[in-house]
């Protein structure tokens, strides 16, 4: 067995996955027709060339983004010109066809999943480990119902009733993810003012940093506080997430988001910047224990029961 048919090997277990995973399959199947390529010593150009692709075809369809898969046609097409083996081609066929099955969060409207989000829910869906810096709100994966509620009012203040629901249900459903048996490992990194900035009331805040201290204790789950009173940390101006794929040849991905729209950032150089920034920031702010200590201290002495 060649190299690149080891490599498609170590996939197949994702096809018997009970629960779709198609942004993960598409950039699956992205990155081994890349693989076949370079074996073939042809260089992106010279592969769209000779199918009649345009070069941004060909790259799309190997970085693996866009809401749907590559058709099977094409890639028919470049297993051919690349003359993959009849087991490599068979494995990444059906990863494809899988690829092509809606994922749980395809199934709300795209009001609520512009493109841009489903690809982050796809991602996280994914990922081995997930890191996370905020300075506004409770990382979303972290959130409870009525935290979740009070942001959306917030940053939706007219929204009608039954979208605010919705907003709600899909951010409750992504929380799931941490309950899984094969849960990613979650390292997140908050500003102390998220813990001080009282949305929803004080009941709400109450139970939100209970919740925190919770799932701050599972084994998977790591959750630091920058303190006020650290001046010069060295903390990004916006949210980060950092997305790792352990032993799948995907590359690290950085998502900053904004307003209306997102920046999925997947060059090493630039993910390396913010895994430096990320560790850099972990170092100054206070360890998983008296981060502990000081959401305790908190939920008691700010919002104290009753």
């Amino acid at each position: 067995m060649s190299a690149q048919s080891q490599r498609v090997s170590r996939l197949r277990p994702y096809l018997d996955r009970a629960e779709p995973a198609p942004t993960l399959l598409k950039m699956l199947v992205g990155v081994q027709l890349n693989g076949l390529r370079e074996d073939a010593g042809l260089a992106q150009d010279q592969a769209a060339r000779a199918l009649g692709f345009s070069p941004a075809k060909l790259s799309r369809i190997e970085s693996g983004k866009g809401r749907k898969p590559p058709t099977e046609g094409d890639v028919r097409a470049l297993l051919e010109l690349y003359g993959a083996e009849e087991y490599e081609a068979s494995v990444l066929l059906q990863l494809l066809k899988r690829a092509g099955e809606p994922g749980w969060w395809q199934r709300y409207d795209k009001r609520l999943m512009p493109e841009w989000f489903d690809r982050l829910v796809g991602l996280q869906e994914a990922a081995a480990s997930i890191r996370t810096f905020e300075l506004q709100y409770v990382p979303g994966l972290l959130q409870t119902a009525d935290y979740t509620r009070a942001v959306v009012e917030r940053g939706l203040p007219v929204a009608p009733r039954q979208e605010v629901r919705r907003r709600v249900e899909l951010r409750t459903r992504r929380a799931q993810l941490l309950h899984r048996p094969d849960a990613p490992q979650l390292w997140a990194i908050v500003d102390e003012s998220v813990l001080l900035r009282v949305l929803g009331g004080r009941a709400v805040m109450r139970d939100q940093l209970a919740h925190l201290v919770e799932m701050a204790r599972r084994p998977h789950v790591s959750l630091q506080i920058v303190p006020l009173d650290v001046t010069k940390a060295s903390a990004p101006s916006i949210p980060v997430t950092y997305l790792r794929f352990d032993g799948l040849d995907l590359p690290d991905v950085v998502y900053l988001e904004h307003i209306r729209s997102a920046n999925f950032l997947e060059d090493r150089d630039e993910t390396e910047e913010y895994r430096v920034a990320l560790d850099r920031l972990a170092d100054e702010a206070l360890t998983p224990r008296a981060s502990l200590e000081l959401l305790r201290e908190t939920m008691e002495h700010r919002y104290p029961a009753g």
